[in-house]
């Protein structure tokens, strides 16, 4: 995924978007980047990789020798950025959160039309932000420019752009598949800065003093200055926002669309424990749990609802494993996942466990869990997935990337339970009403010696977001735009 924070004031912002890049960590954990400008010293810009340290310990020094009224900065889990452009349309830093599908192509036609070139990453891989500003400059303003990459892309390209007159241009994706919100800062007795930022999370221009402005709309386009937000171009009618923002990518203190990543979390976990009841199953339990982190609400809501005590049966030993951390060892890897699990064994063993999980794609963390538990000494291990079978490998965000449908669980699994004939009826194995759904929740189970297995429903996942369905972006459950 990634996420991007920026901000233009009438003073410094960089220790603005410092701290508004770095609460958008949880987005992404390979590279981060920072580009502010000033009249005096014009663009400055770092890049360093994250995968083994934070955002904030690596950018902690290069803040002190960065200024400037306007500056930018991004998580990001693809290509290294901002980066800076020189092109018809001046020079400017940026960065895009998202992802294209159909790069390859979008590369052999500009380079036939425009006799141009790009810079080649080690393999000749291209970075896919230097793709999107390449389309973006086929135009005479980046109005038109960003509509017209947002028209070719096949994916999602949420951009931030950073001009050399301190101006800000922000755009959300043509669908709305990611969020964009814009906060103001007025002057308070503290400080007379007054400016806007626009940011992916909230809760980070909030923390930092900017009241919440609006979102923009799907495709929407704006111009940015301390001044004020001048729209380039309306936002589009239809909207599809990505429902894993709220059953897992998003902070618990996040708002997409007006709605609480926490509370929607909750409730989503009230609805499953509704469910449970209503089939009379898993009620004989002595604890709901929650699989770090963002299991946790979902299973507080389960908790909740059916009053069964929750409870923590293991927990991550934070002091030092605080973050993801990436050796390229597989096997070192493997031994930093159980290194950071410590089991509770008074709320283990002999105990019947419910836990609930963000979700299940691949299977390999679920069996890792179950296998934790089992050889602590669970008696019972049930899991409840917060959200309903992963079907199809996302093509708009960069979640569940899989080079083929079949390292998706319930994909290999239905392969092995009917062959190419089970794959025609990917809506029946879905629903867990119906008997292709039941027998592909036992065959599951029983990989993992489960004592019982069920996911959320999609119904349920949007009761629990309460958008109007035609809103939300539902693709990997449903294989529908």
């Amino acid at each position: 995924m990634g996420g991007f924070f920026g901000a233009v004031c009438n003073e410094d912002v960089v220790t603005d978007v410092f701290f508004g890049v770095d609460y958008h960590s949880h987005l992404g954990t390979r590279r981060g980047g920072m580009a502010c400008v000033s009249p005096e010293v014009g663009f400055q810009r770092y890049i360093h990789s994250i995968e083994n340290s934070p955002f904030r310990t690596k950018f902690e020094d290069d803040i002190t020798k960065m200024s400037g009224n306007a500056c930018i900065g991004c998580i990001s889990d693809t290509d290294p950025q901002p980066i800076l452009i020189r092109s018809n349309l001046g020079v400017y830093a940026i960065s895009v959160v998202g992802i294209i599908r159909n790069a390859d192509a979008l590369v052999k036609q500009y380079l036939t039309f425009s006799g141009g070139h790009f810079t080649t990453m080690t393999g000749g891989k291209i970075n896919m932000t230097e793709l999107v500003a390449a389309l973006i400059n086929q135009k005479s303003s980046f109005a038109e420019g960003i509509r017209f990459a947002h028209d070719l892309i096949e994916g999602t390209a949420s951009i931030l752009i950073l001009c050399e007159d301190g101006a800000m241009i922000a755009a959300r994706d043509k669908w709305g598949r990611l969020p964009m919100i814009i906060g103001k800062k007025t002057p308070d007795a503290e400080s007379e800065m007054y400016g806007y930022c626009a940011t992916f999370e909230d809760f980070a221009m909030l923390k930092l003093g900017y009241a919440f402005e609006r979102e923009l709309g799907p495709g929407e386009v704006v111009r940015i200055t301390c001044d004020g937000v001048e729209q380039l171009s309306p936002p589009n009618k239809e909207k599809r926002i990505c429902a894993f923002l709220w059953t897992y990518y998003g902070y618990p203190n996040a708002v997409y669309e007006g709605v609480n990543v926490e509370a929607m979390r909750m409730k989503n976990g009230e609805i499953m424990a509704k469910a449970d009841r209503e089939a009379g199953v898993a009620q004989d339990i002595d604890y709901v749990a929650g699989v770090p982190d963002s299991g946790v609400p979902h299973a507080i809501g389960y908790a909740n609802e059916s009053h069964i005590p929750y409870a923590r049966p293991f927990v991550k030993y934070t002091p030092t494993w605080p973050r993801s951390f990436m050796p390229t060892n597989q096997s070192m890897r493997n031994k930093i996942a159980k290194m950071k699990q410590i089991p509770v064994h008074a709320l283990i063993e002999g105990k019947k466990l419910l836990f609930v999980d963000d979700s299940i794609v691949r299977g390999t963390q679920i069996r890792e869990t179950v296998d934790f538990l089992y050889d602590n000494g669970a008696k019972e291990v049930h899991i409840r997935s917060a959200c309903p079978p992963i079907m199809f490998g996302c093509k708009f965000l960069n979640f569940s990337r899989s080079t083929s449908e079949m390292e998706l669980i319930a994909r290999r699994t239905i392969q092995e339970l009917e062959g190419d004939e089970g794959q025609k009826h990917i809506d029946e194995y879905s629903d867990g009403k119906t008997e292709r759904g039941k027998a592909l929740r036992r065959a599951i189970a029983e990989k993992f010696k489960l004592t019982s297995l069920d996911y959320q429903s999609v119904e349920g996942v949007l009761e629990a977001i309460g958008l109007d369905p035609r809103d939300v972006c539902t693709y990997c459950w449903t294989g529908r735009d």
